[in-house]
């Protein structure tokens, strides 16, 4: 899974990251941009995950969506 890749399709996938995380404000999403790193730490603290689950769960999300 690519960085960039991630980055640069994250206008597309900001919509289904919001479906899947919805405790995530539109604030953490600006400041996600696309960043799998930032986005992990944001689902980590909201829903209370540990750092793996957390890097787990967008690892899985990457994967569902090709990014």
């Amino acid at each position: 899974m690519n960085k960039d890749i991630i980055e640069g399709k994250w206008k597309q996938l900001k919509g289904e990251a919001q479906r899947q995380w919805g405790k995530l404000s539109d604030d953490d999403f600006d400041k996600v941009a696309g960043q799998r790193k930032i986005l992990a730490g944001k689902v980590q603290s909201l829903y209370g995950r540990s750092e793996d689950d957390a890097k787990k769960e967008v690892d899985s999300f990457c994967k569902k969506h090709n990014c």
